[in-house]
């Protein structure tokens, strides 16, 4: 919501709004948007002008809290990269929406292999996966964990995009 008490001129009064937030946003350690301790929301113009007055400049105070993701339809994971060098971008994830952890296990493996955050919503391994039925795990923020056996058959294909039928609540 805008701040109306900060900035009356530009903020609606009492006008919410529910965005999806995320981390594309990075610091260039230079006093720039991102920079932490800032909180830097880059809005579509739509929902922009549902919690601010046409004509300004597009910056406006913001009041903000996190409440949980209702999703549609399951976890998503699309499979990007090369063979050495997998990108798993994971959206549509309900709950708190915010991913601690990740994992992966290919059908030719034992254990679980730790997934490490590349960029926003994306997660990265350097193992060949290819050829594999792919399992994931992740644990949210909230300490809630769901695993996804076999969400990704042994046919698949980079640029591909698979739903599991699991989603945090």
């Amino acid at each position: 919501m805008c701040n109306y008490r900060a900035d009356p001129k530009w903020c609606l009064r009492r006008a919410v709004i529910s965005v999806t937030a995320t981390n594309f946003c990075p610091p260039n350690n230079n006093g720039g948007w991102c920079d932490p301790p800032r909180q830097h929301f880059d809005m579509s113009m739509p929902a922009f002008f549902r919690i601010a007055r046409q004509g300004n400049e597009g910056i406006v105070p913001v009041l903000y809290r996190r409440v949980s993701c209702t999703r549609r339809g399951g976890v998503r994971f699309t499979l990007r990269g090369q063979s050495n060098f997998n990108l798993v971008m994971i959206s549509n994830v309900g709950g708190s929406g915010d991913i601690k952890a990740a994992w992966v296990r290919g059908s030719r493996a034992r254990s679980w292999v730790p997934l490490h955050r590349n960029w926003g919503a994306n997660w990265q391994s350097s193992f060949d996966l290819r050829n594999q039925k792919l399992s994931f795990k992740l644990t949210l923020v909230d300490g809630k964990t769901l695993e996804f056996f076999n969400v990704v058959p042994s046919t698949w294909m980079f640029g591909q995009t698979f739903s599991s039928r699991s989603q945090f609540s």
